[in-house]
């Protein structure tokens, strides 16, 4: 597993090369905040780092919840049992096994790798704007209706997941890029999509932490090319 770290946080990943799965840890004053889970391979390596840093994980954030996000959850809320599990109340629902759309939602299917059984492995919902920790909620839908983004104000970083890729260049969920088209195929709604990459360009982050791909410094240009992109 490769670990980059920046400021307050680390990129874990696994087979960066080929299919970079992402996780994030958050280190807080005296504990960690895990956000995504990856695949579940990736339990094991998750709690080993987290050991070494001496600070116990004590929230685990959902960014969504397509498998490649939450395949490791059981175990580590099982090993793990007084961390709190948190997504957003919208996103939630698909945890419970409720697919249907709402009314003011595009009527276009879901896609990609959701739950196939009920798995209500979460303790808490939250909502646009709640703060978690040192963490912001920020609403991004557009891959899935529940998309979530958080926001670290102390250091300027904005954790995406699958709102944004970095993997063969920046995509905004729902664009293809034929080096690593799984984020586009996966993306319920292209449209949605650029309106929250559009509210990530107005956040003005230093730094862009993305589901697959790299960390991504100064990303404002290349965002702002993404959507000139995405839009025509």
């Amino acid at each position: 597993m490769r670990i980059v770290n920046y400021k307050s946080l680390y990129q874990l990943t696994i087979t960066p090369n080929l299919f970079p799965v992402n996780v994030y840890i958050i280190e807080e004053e005296k504990t960690l905040t895990l956000i995504d889970t990856g695949l579940s391979i990736m339990a094991p390596k998750i709690l080993k780092f987290s050991d070494s840093l001496n600070k116990p994980i004590t929230r685990i954030l959902l960014t969504h919840c397509h498998n490649d996000h939450i395949g490791s959850l059981s175990k580590l809320k099982e090993a793990l049992p007084n961390a709190k599990v948190i997504m957003s109340e919208r996103e939630s629902r698909f945890m419970n096994g409720d697919f249907s759309l709402d009314p003011d939602e595009p009527n276009v299917p879901l896609k990609g790798g959701y739950p196939k059984k009920e798995i209500s492995i979460f303790d808490e919902t939250i909502k646009n704007g709640d703060q978690i920790g040192s963490l912001t909620s920020i609403l991004t839908p557009g891959h899935t209706p529940g998309m979530t983004s958080y926001w670290s104000e102390q250091d300027k970083i904005l954790i995406v997941g699958d709102a944004l890729q970095t993997k063969g260049g920046l995509a905004i969920a729902g664009m293809v890029n034929w080096t690593f088209p799984f984020p586009a195929m996966a993306t319920w709604s292209k449209e949605l999509a650029i309106k929250s990459a559009e509210k990530i360009l107005e956040i003005s982050p230093d730094v862009i932490a993305p589901g697959h791909g790299n960390l991504l410094h100064k990303p404002l240009p290349e965002l702002e090319k993404a959507i000139r992109k995405a839009k025509k």
